[in-house]
């Protein structure tokens, strides 16, 4: 580890982010603080807040003031990060960039290029879902360097940082973060950490030496975690080896884009529909100012207890309409049994998500869940884990963590506990998080102490099985390609740093002309071996991503030779797949298989 003297821990969230951070002082008891992020929240007036949301406004030339984005590190800024880039993208809605980390993990598009935000005109100015994600790593960089940068040993780059990501995202995902953190200037000083490791790691630092007291050996925690863009399901069980009480993570769910991002947009439906009842018509335009409204006045309600309504206001398009704008609200009753009966609705242990006919075309934009119904999402993944020797005692949790934006009403957590209950047949243990808008930076902070040796580590690794398709050799057959074999590479819980050497089997790799490597990853396949070959994968294997590379051939081979290879994987330090490809000869003859993170054209 380099020589730092905070460590920081960042949550890189699709709603907010949040920094917290902590001296490295062997003489002291660590303290975790929340960093408060200046940020503009509106036009010439700057304010530290403990929440920076995640949305980046572009205004036009006539838009704002050329001061109006003035922060204390730079006075000629032409965007806005945070507060008051929600609210006035808000109103100017295709000038917003929102979901960034959404969109980072979409497959179907090129996230490299500027496409937020999406849906704008050609003649707005866009960013790519890579920039977007750096733009809010590189105001946390410089708003923490305005405050600590007097003396140049407390620059961020040169502290211990530690991102979190959702657990469910796959390599590629997680690699364009790290683009995206270098990019800001993190340099090489970074860590990636599953949020819902953060979160169950904020619970233990908040309940201090107690936290035994809280948790029973064999108990299966689930750390249930729903964002603004995602919902996240993992499994904790607490053991014990050689005497001492130990938490391991064992499962983690499938990615599910659905989270409070959809909420806004239901809600949107319910005003829009109202509305019209009043024989007011909407446009794509305003409908999508509508659903940022919807979201700031279901935060006020779901936020105050006291509140029973909130207006809403959408700019206008006609001079027909009193002072250019149409009013409505929306009370809490709208919003609760919107949630309850579109997000959490009852359901069985055994009912699972819907699965609808899909129209042949579709317009491209984030690929959201088919069923909305997070309820039946957290049956499925519980459902798998029953097929799994280790956990099959443990697939009902006894006890659950919540985190996320959205779990914050009380209604919607017993909504969730009351289920978990009715399927388990047992009572269901809450362990209380001190704040679920800070709890992953706070974590993240915390795991930093942990891997000094001063506190609590959960034993994890990689929250996928990953492989490599391997082409089968089998003579040519008219009409039908080899079938692709999925080699394990990367073993479900390889810890990082570990190191998986595949020297049994030897492998012919293609050298000197364009080739493709496919990379492969299941949640399901939790016991394959680095080396294993499964043969009929589909159901339990997917496709992540496909590399395109040129491997460059030695001087004594010409291009489109194939040489004999044994493999060797690697999960980084910042929690990244590296894999190598070793010549069986000259084993300083190494091949480092690099992702390509740019969508595929059909040329």
């Amino acid at each position: 580890m380099n020589e730092s003297k905070y460590i920081i821990g960042i949550d890189l969230g699709t709603t907010h982010c949040v920094v917290a951070y902590t001296e490295i002082s062997p003489e002291e008891t660590p303290r975790i603080r929340i960093f408060r992020i200046p940020q503009v929240v509106g036009p010439g007036e700057v304010a530290e807040l403990p929440l920076l949301p995640s949305f980046i406004f572009l205004p036009g030339s006539h838009d704002l003031a050329a001061s109006s984005l003035a922060l204390p590190w730079s006075q000629n800024l032409d965007l806005a990060v945070g507060k008051f880039a929600r609210e006035r993208g808000a109103e100017i809605p295709n000038r917003l960039v929102s979901s960034a980390k959404s969109w980072l993990c979409h497959s179907g598009v090129d996230r490299t290029s500027p496409i937020l935000p999406w849906g704008a005109p050609p003649e707005i100015r866009r960013l790519s879902p890579v920039e977007a994600s750096c733009l809010l790593i590189k105001h946390i960089r410089e708003a923490w360097n305005s405050g600590f940068g007097h003396d140049p040993e407390n620059h961020f780059e040169k502290q211990e940082v530690y991102l979190t990501v959702p657990a469910s995202f796959d390599a590629v995902a997680r690699e364009l973060t790290v683009q995206a953190a270098r990019e800001a200037g993190l340099g090489q000083h970074f860590t990636l950490l599953e949020e819902p490791q953060a979160a169950f790691y904020a619970w233990i630092e908040s309940q201090g030496d107690d936290w035994r007291k809280s948790v029973r050996l064999g108990d299966s925690i689930l750390v249930c975690d729903i964002g603004g863009g995602t919902t996240d399901f993992s499994l904790i069980q607490v053991a014990e080896e050689e005497g001492q009480m130990t938490l391991r993570r064992v499962a983690v769910g499938d990615h599910i884009l659905l989270g409070g991002d959809n909420m806004d947009l239901s809600l949107a439906f319910v005003l829009r529909q109202k509305l019209a009842g009043e024989g007011i018509k909407l446009d794509e335009w305003q409908f999508r100012g509508l659903g940022h409204s919807c979201r700031l006045a279901k935060e006020k309600i779901l936020d105050d207890p006291e509140v029973e309504s909130v207006p809403v206001v959408v700019l206008g398009r006609g001079s027909s309409l009193i002072g250019g704008t149409i009013r409505s609200e929306l009370t809490r009753a709208e919003v609760e049994t919107t949630l309850m009966n579109g997000f959490l609705p009852p359901c069985g242990p055994d009912e699972f998500p819907a699965r609808k006919p899909r129209i042949g075309i579709r317009e491209m934009g984030l690929p959201y869940e088919a069923d909305p119904a997070m309820t039946r999402h957290l049956a499925r993944f519980l459902n798998r884990q029953r097929s799994i020797p280790e956990i099959q005692a443990g697939a009902y949790p006894t006890a659950v963590l919540f985190n996320g934006g959205v779990m914050k009403p009380k209604i919607l957590r017993q909504r969730l506990s009351g289920l978990l209950s009715q399927w388990s047949g047992q009572d269901l243990r809450e362990l209380h998080s001190p704040d679920l808008d800070l709890a992953v930076a706070r974590g993240a902070a915390y795991y930093g102490l942990a891997r000094r040796g001063r506190g609590i580590r959960i034993r994890a690794g990689a929250a996928k099985t990953y492989y490599i398709g391997i082409e089968s050799a089998m003579p040519s057959v008219p009409g039908i390609p080899a079938p692709m074999k999925a080699l394990c590479v990367v073993p479900f819980g390889m810890e990082e740093g570990a190191v998986a050497e595949i020297r049994e089997r030897e492998f012919g790799l293609f050298v000197g002309e364009p080739a493709e490597f496919h990379l492969l990853a299941s949640t399901l396949r939790q016991h394959d071996q680095a080396g294993q070959v499964v043969e009929d994968w589909s159901g339990e294997i997917e496709e992540v991503t496909t590399m395109q590379a040129t491997l460059p051939a030695s001087d004594t081979e010409v291009g489109g030779t194939v040489t004999p290879v044994w493999l060797e994987s690697a999960v980084t330090e910042i929690g990244t797949l590296e894999l190598w490809c070793v010549k069986r000869e000259e084993e300083d003859k190494r091949w480092k298989l690099e992702f390509n993170l740019r969508q595929q054209t059909g040329d």
